[in-house]
């Protein structure tokens, strides 16, 4: 499908020092992203870790630095407890607790809370200060009628991605207790389009991002509840295998993948749709050298991964999930380059890499 007669080696160092930069204030390209602060700093410290350079990469004071400060953006609320984007809503004056909210708009937000979970888990928080019985109050204050998730209380913000934080969170918690997953299920199931994919609500137009969402979801249900299902939440055969091809043509000319029909291929497209094919078992149906090809034209010169070769910037939402795709790769025994392009497994579902997966579900497992 594609060849790349030279691919330049995985510019770890770049990316690292894109990702520090971000850290420690957002360029002028990216801070239209202010109100989503927790996520970046995922995103920023994701990338650390999957080059396996956090620990060299970074200061000790450095790595404390950045847990106080997402432990900071803790809140327990009159719903529950959860981790705000950012401090920009905060309200208290100094000497006063800044994790309990007395405004109305300062409240756990879901997809924050994911991100917090697991930036925390890399940097190895033991994550006792979690209240799980407030954590939960939280989430399911969060379900609407429909079955989906709000991002916050009382919300009508939500769709496909809230559901999928909700769940990420449920999993790692190994606690299903308060929801209703006939009714979550019923809403992802509303949103599958008749290509095969998922679009962000129902009867939208089927998107890789919201397609990984969905099938992430439905296969983090525990065995026990997914066979008390009727009917099942996972896919039939018929719709594994229309999903299983939409997938791959997705992928592109170009060596990436697109995230809808017809359209260019972009960066994180390449995680979203080998993910998806990973969680249906078709993982092998990526053209992995055509991947690493395309990534490589899309490191950007100063450090970072664009969205697509030829992008006047780099940002830390491509550079990570771009790396989280080369990482799926690697587990899958893709042919490298070199070693420069060789990366720790991830776990698909969680979006973690594989240990640091492990360390949330067995720290949040036995939260009290």
């Amino acid at each position: 499908m594609f060849s790349s007669p030279s691919t330049p080696q995985l510019q770890r160092p770049g990316h690292v020092r894109h990702c520090k930069y971000c850290l420690f204030g957002l360029p002028g390209t990216q801070v239209g992203l202010d109100a989503s602060r927790l996520a970046i700093v995922f995103y920023c410290i994701g990338t650390l870790d999957l080059l396996g350079l956090l620990d060299s990469g970074s200061k000790p004071h450095e790595r404390e630095e950045w847990r106080r400060w997402i432990w900071e953006q803790y809140v327990v609320s009159e719903h529950g407890a959860g981790f705000r984007p950012g401090p920009f809503v905060v309200t208290a004056v100094d000497g006063e607790d800044k994790s309990r909210s007395t405004n109305a708009h300062d409240t756990p937000h879901i997809i924050m809370t994911y991100t917090a979970v697991i930036s925390l888990s890399i940097l190895q928080d033991d994550l006792k200060r979690l209240d799980k019985k407030q954590l939960l109050s939280f989430l399911r204050s969060c379900q609407r009628e429909d079955g989906s998730f709000s991002t916050i209380p009382g919300s009508t913000d939500s769709d496909l991605r809230t559901t999928y934080c909700a769940f990420a969170i449920f999993k790692m918690l190994d606690d299903w207790s308060g929801i209703d997953i006939p009714r979550a299920v019923s809403y992802i199931q509303r949103c599958r389009s008749y290509e095969g994919g998922y679009g962000q609500y129902p009867w939208n137009e089927a998107q890789g991002g919201t397609t990984y969402t969905a099938l992430a979801s439905l296969y983090m249900i525990p065995e026990a509840v997914q066979s008390s299902l009727r009917p099942q939440a996972r896919l039939t055969d018929v719709e594994r295998a229309q999903s299983v091809r939409w997938l791959v043509q997705q992928q592109t000319e170009a060596g990436g993948f697109s995230g809808r029909t017809g359209k260019e291929a972009d960066a994180c497209y390449c995680f979203w749709c080998s993910a998806s094919l990973d969680i249906l078992g078709a993982g092998h149906l990526v053209d992995e050298s055509a991947v690493i090809g395309f990534m490589g034209q899309c490191q950007f010169k100063f450090g970072g991964i664009a969205k697509a070769p030829g992008e006047d910037a780099a940002d830390p939402y491509h550079t990570y999930l771009s790396l989280a795709a080369l990482s799926l790769g690697t587990a899958r025994g893709a042919t490298l380059p070199d070693e420069s392009w060789k990366l720790e497994p991830l776990n698909p579902l969680l979006n973690a890499r594989t240990s640091v997966a492990e360390w949330a579900q067995a720290k949040m497992s036995n939260a009290q």
